[in-house]
């Protein structure tokens, strides 16, 4: 047998005869199932004494003397082991799997995106092309697809202006085909939405001019180019820069008739653009006079009780009150304070009442000669009314005219008696030590009581003015007879009442 030891030499010991073996002199006889070939490779792997003989010798000699078997054993381990493949068990909570199908998603969901958008993009010049041709029907056809494009992309309308579809679209409005001009208008109408360059880029190409040429020529434009004419007016109007332009252009006369021929009762889209636009225009202070000289004033306080466009009217008087010119036409309007006074009176309508109250506190700080217009309009009861139940604004804006008038009241009392009446309250009260000794002392009290008794009757007078006219609200509201009127009792309350129930 064949021994390996740990210096890496071999050696062989024969196996001893079995008990059958037959001697014939002094020879040994080897063991019968080695072959030559056996033995020779025993001496072999004896010499190298590797790693893989020592395995192999033992395997040799754990497998049965069989030469077929011991063949298969060294075969099998000289080949190389295969590894097994080691499958990865899923997660449980399926989060990898989760994870890479939304990779996978995400991928996809972006491949289709951009193939979205070159073809798009490819629309989009093609149209831009079409809109430089010369033929009209195709120009037309292109200016609809403009509308529909820039209707809800504002990716669109920066693409499309940047590929110079402003130009021939402004040149459109020169056509005398009413179909081709509102195409061109609603696809410049959508250019500008919310984009202040195309607004500013769609006025330096003349627009504006334009659609005032269509309004102005002979034959009368129909009403769906007249709507769309108000409506780029209203879009334009919203930047800055263009309300100067538009407003020297001669667009509010437009607006104005434009309002004065639709029906007041009317829900007509028109009718709110033309007041939306008139009130950006109003926002410039160039614009007013262009305002004044349309005479809307009148129209728009004669308007005020339709609640549909009543706040809107306010708003556009309260940006004409902000200039002198605007205040005096305001003031010089017929019944101009009874209607803003009325307005007051308007419960239900918060915003229409701090409006109302803004014009009305504007115009008495700045006009002496209003504020006695007010109150004879009955501002002072509706103000005292508004300081307890209007809102917190409404009631600040309240409180500010009623102090003005109270200001204005004192001044009068105080003129009435040719002097200050700050001089008179301070002078010495009769009864006192320092007053015991002076011989005046009773002009001094007589003086006095005079004076303070035309101050309280000035006082009692607001004060009954005011219950009265809340009196007559109130029977208004009641819808009682038109000939009710408060009694005896009434008015002697009111005659007795003290400065007690004024706020200041």
């Amino acid at each position: 047998m064949a021994n390996c030891h740990p210096n890496g030499v071999g050696s062989i010991v024969l196996d001893r005869p079995s008990t059958t073996a037959t001697t014939t002199g002094n020879h040994f006889r080897l063991w019968q199932a080695f072959s030559a070939a056996a033995f020779r490779r025993k001496i072999f792997d004896a010499v190298s004494c590797g790693s893989s003989s020592c395995h192999r010798l033992l395997l040799m000699e754990e497998v049965p003397n069989d030469t077929v078997t011991i063949k298969t054993v060294l075969k099998e381990s000289n080949e190389p082991k295969k590894t097994d493949k080691v499958v990865k068990k899923p997660n449980d909570s399926g989060k990898s799997e989760k994870l890479a199908d939304l990779f996978n998603l995400a991928e996809v969901e972006t491949e289709a995106e951009t193939k979205k958008k070159v073809e798009t993009l490819e629309e989009l010049k093609r149209v831009g092309k079409e809109l430089q041709v010369e033929e009209e029907e195709q120009k037309r056809k292109a200016a609809s697809r403009v509308r529909l494009l820039t209707k809800e992309d504002p990716e669109a309308r920066v693409t499309l202006a940047m590929l110079g579809t402003i130009p021939p679209l402004v040149a459109m409005l020169d056509y005398e085909d009413s179909d081709s001009q509102i195409a061109a208008l609603y696809a410049l109408l959508n250019l500008g939405i919310g984009n202040d360059a195309n607004k500013s880029a769609i006025a330096k190409a003349g627009a504006v001019h334009k659609m005032l040429k269509l309004i102005e020529s002979p034959d009368a434009p129909s009403q769906a180019v007249s709507d769309a004419i108000v409506a780029n007016f209203l879009g334009l109007s919203a930047l800055d820069s263009n309300k100067p332009i538009i407003g020297s252009s001669g667009a509010i006369p437009f607006l104005v008739k434009t309002l004065k021929i639709l029906d007041r009762r009317s829900r007509s889209q028109a009718r709110q653009d033309a007041l939306r636009a008139l009130y950006n225009l109003s926002i410039s202070p160039s614009n007013i006079s262009f305002i004044l000289e349309a005479d809307l004033i009148p129209l728009l306080l004669n308007s005020l009780g339709d609640m549909e466009v009543s706040e809107r009217i306010l708003s556009i008087l309260s940006n004409v009150v902000s200039t002198p010119e605007g205040r005096k036409g305001i003031s010089i309007a017929p019944d101009a304070f009874p209607i803003l006074v009325d307005v007051l009176n308007w419960t239900d309508s918060p915003g229409c009442q701090e409006k109302a109250s803004y014009i009305l506190m504007v115009v008495a700080h700045k006009a002496y000669g209003d504020r006695q217009v007010m109150i004879e309009a009955g501002v002072v009861s509706s103000l005292l009314e508004l300081t307890l139940l209007g809102s917190t604004l409404a009631q600040k804006r309240a409180s500010r005219i009623l102090e003005v008038l109270r200001v204005d009241k004192g001044k009068q009392v105080s003129e009435n008696f040719g002097g200050n009446i700050t001089a008179a309250v301070s002078a010495p009260i009769c009864g006192s030590s320092s007053s015991s000794t002076n011989p005046n002392g009773k002009e001094c009290l007589v003086e006095e009581e005079a004076m303070m008794s035309e101050e309280k009757k000035a006082v009692k007078q607001l004060v009954q003015q005011s219950l009265q006219n809340n009196m007559r609200r109130i029977v208004n509201r009641a819808n009682l007879p038109q000939d009710f009127v408060p009694s005896e009792n009434f008015k002697s309350l009111t005659a007795s009442s003290t400065s007690k129930s004024l706020p200041f």
